[in-house]
């Protein structure tokens, strides 16, 4: 059976694989897995095919004679955050998240609000292997109804889990990146609701992202870290295309790691809860671990995707989880990576603290994280894992094989895994030495590369 589902959805190029056809049949399939007629629900991002993809899935679950709510554009969080206060069974997104213009994809989310889980996606993906298209009479045919109160209700939902007045009462000035993404709804809404000066970036719906690209890397985001001191500002905030993510910018036009901002407000939570489970994936930062152990937390690690980080979460009723991209999790508000509610307690810490983003973060341990890639067939995975484990497991202190092998040597950890979406291996090392963790990298790099030539594939 063909995997369809990488770590986040399905995502493919518009054109090629990403077709309506290909669209009519995953949405098919969808129907079937939940008996009619039930409430679904379909959301979607700001790319130039998202609309005509929307309006595919949309009819196909409705042709299945389920009723349909259309929650149209909004964050990825946003419809998650709707989900359960529509009364939807199960909603698809059209959205590729942060990859380039030319990609598209579907999410499934659950009655809860979760993304579903991989057994899900597998009752999916067999159903498309078996060409299952569910039919109705004329009689029996559902309805798409629009329902617009979507961003106000996610809205109002933000603004109750942070302090409005305490945050207003600081006169934050503030620069924020959409990125030209589906944050437009929400966000700028959002600053303003909690007494924000905002200046915007790239405000406006555009799915070929013409002002950056949709992921908001240290590179493209230059243009913030250069108008937020311009301006005055306090901090910078960006947003990837679907808006689950947020990553920030200093007073000074300084890029902050994802890593440490994911330290940062993991502290920040187990701080307020006295203690708990922090949930992060197997790639994230010992700079978690060390700052949140000293306060009573604890760490839990999963494989990479916020599938496995938000149910873990809820299985163990973590305080607090996320990934080093800026998909950060508050799980108090919903189980869900969500950029608007980041930047949303990131104002309410600066507010509660009265000390600027860059005295927090320099409080977080420092370390040099170096991230490589080297290109693996697919049906080449499984055989290269197995060498690299009896070769790591040779020379290291300890390896884990939660997702990949992750090798923790003298100085520091090498992650070798295999990427769920490409033909290739993802290779993250960490130190607190910038030398030691280059080595360690070359080291992943090298021993990929040794077991693809034994097994006689080229890296």
């Amino acid at each position: 059976m063909a995997r369809l589902f990488g770590t986040n959805g399905i995502r493919e190029v518009v054109g090629e694989t990403f077709t309506a056809p290909f669209v009519t049949r995953v949405a098919g399939a969808i129907a079937s897995i939940v008996p009619a007629p039930a409430t679904l629900a379909v959301g979607r991002d700001g790319r130039t095919s998202s609309p005509a993809f929307a309006q595919v899935v949309a009819g196909t679950l409705a042709a299945a004679g389920h009723r349909v709510i259309d929650l149209g554009l909004l964050a990825t969080p946003a419809i998650q955050y709707n989900v359960p206060r529509v009364g939807a069974h199960l909603a698809v997104i059209v959205t590729a998240s942060h990859n380039p213009p030319e990609f598209n994809g579907l999410k499934c989310i659950g009655a809860d609000g979760l993304e579903v889980t991989r057994a899900t996606e597998e009752a999916i993906e067999a159903a498309v292997e078996r060409g299952v298209s569910p039919t109705v009479p004329y009689s029996r045919i559902g309805s798409v109804v629009a329902d617009p109160a979507g961003a106000e209700r996610y809205l109002d939902g933000i603004v109750a889990q942070v302090d409005p007045a305490r945050i207003a009462a600081r006169n934050f000035s503030v620069v924020l990146d959409c990125g030209n993404g589906a944050s437009i709804p929400t966000s700028p809404a959002l600053l303003g609701r909690l007494g924000c000066r905002t200046i915007t970036l790239n405000a406006h719906v555009d799915g070929t992202f013409p002002g950056r690209p949709s992921e908001p890397t240290e590179a493209a985001l230059a243009d913030l870290c250069r108008a937020v001191p311009a301006v005055g500002a306090a901090l910078g905030i960006a947003h990837d295309g679907d808006a689950d993510r947020a990553v920030f910018v200093d007073a000074a036009g300084r890029y902050v790691p994802g890593e440490q901002m994911l330290a940062l407000l993991a502290r920040d939570a187990v701080e307020r809860h006295g203690g708990g489970t922090v949930v992060v994936p197997v790639a994230a930062s010992q700079a978690v671990e060390d700052t949140v152990r000293p306060l009573g937390g604890s760490v839990v690690y999963t494989r990479v995707g916020s599938p496995s980080i938000t149910h873990e979460m809820m299985a163990r009723r973590a305080v607090f989880g996320g990934e080093d991209n800026g998909g950060l999790v508050f799980p108090r508000f919903q189980l869900a990576r969500d950029g608007a509610m980041a930047a949303a307690t990131l104002l309410d810490v600066l507010a509660r603290t009265g000390r600027p983003l860059a005295d927090l973060v320099r409080e977080i341990p420092r370390y040099t994280l170096v991230k490589e890639k080297v290109a693996c067939p697919a049906e080449y995975r499984d055989r290269v894992i197995a060498k690299v484990s009896e070769s790591m497991r040779a020379t290291a202190e300890r390896v884990e094989t939660i997702d990949g092998i992750k090798a923790y040597l003298p100085g520091g950890w090498v992650l070798l895994r295999p990427s769920g979406t490409e033909p290739i291996f993802r290779v993250s090392a960490e130190a607190k030495e910038p030398a030691r963790a280059r080595a360690l990298a070359d080291l992943g790099l090298e021993r990929v590369r040794r077991a693809l030539s034994e097994l006689g594939a080229s890296a």
